[in-house]
């Protein structure tokens, strides 16, 4: 396993709930499939995911079946077996889905959370870990393997910026190289008298990418199971969600839109 290719793993966290996490970790993995990556989504809100519930899926097998079956076949263990295949607008992207029971979650043990998401790494170009809002082991662990962490924020109430600082102090101080985590603002433009300088002075750096309030758009997504980034109606939220997975890929979002209309340009001379 050492000598094969590993895939990249970016880890969307933070230490406040209701911040967006899940809806980013969806949209980064469904544009990353749209761009031709082959992706795979992990819930790994272990008690309470909800990646299904948003992309509405009815998963045959969850990490824990996957987790169960390593522990019996670890010579055989084929984890793309155990995934849920999500496909709109034929964008397809595997998902890992959450424990469906609790006592489930709490069985769990993290050193086969650990070999699944290795195992998934050999079989997929990028793995997007959607996680709970806890310094739990399991979290450690996923963001020890990460190449990238998304480190989410919200400027709404004291309490919230207090624990954004407390975490990323925290992440700060487990020693990862400083390109490895990349602080995110969600719904910057919400109404707030607290200014976005003064949090980041607080936090001692910029934030890496700013993303607009958008509740609208994103409660359409949520209802209708389809990713912002799939969605045919333009908005600045889906928009700037491009923007991000473009940075984190080095591909312009110029390029890549450019790229799309010339192979959907290409597709309809085919029924002219």
């Amino acid at each position: 396993m050492a000598d094969a290719r590993r895939g990249t793993v970016i880890t969307v966290f933070s230490t406040a709930s209701a911040v967006g996490k899940t809806l980013i970790g969806i949209n980064m993995a469904a544009e990353l499939a749209k761009q031709g990556f082959r992706v795979c989504l992990v819930d790994l809100d272990l008690q309470f995911g909800d990646v299904c519930n948003y992309l509405q899926l009815q998963p045959v097998y969850t990490l824990a079946d996957a987790a169960k079956a390593l522990e019996r076949e670890k010579n055989n263990f084929n984890v793309q077996q155990f995934l849920t295949t999500y496909d709109r607008y034929d964008v397809p992207f595997g998902v890992m889905a959450a424990p469906s029971k609790l006592e489930e979650a709490y069985n769990l043990q993290t050193s086969d959370i650990r070999q699944v998401l290795l195992q998934l790494q050999l079989k997929f170009d990028f793995v997007v870990i959607d996680t709970a809002s806890t310094f739990s082991e399991v979290n450690l662990m996923a963001m020890e393997l990460s190449t990238i962490i998304s480190f989410m924020g919200i400027v709404d109430f004291i309490p919230t910026i207090k624990n954004m600082k407390s975490g990323s102090d925290t992440i700060r101080g487990l020693g990862y190289d400083t390109n490895k985590i990349r602080m995110i603002l969600n719904r910057s433009n919400s109404k707030t008298r607290i200014d976005l300088q003064d949090v980041e002075q607080l936090l001692g750096e910029e934030f890496y990418h700013v993303l607009p309030n958008d509740f609208g758009t994103a409660t359409r997504s949520i209802k209708t199971g389809c990713p912002l980034v799939l969605d045919t109606k333009p908005s600045p939220l889906k928009t700037e969600l491009r923007n991000l997975v473009a940075r984190y890929t080095g591909r312009p979002l110029e390029e890549v839109e450019e790229k799309e209309e010339s192979n959907s340009s290409w597709f309809s001379k085919l029924f002219r």
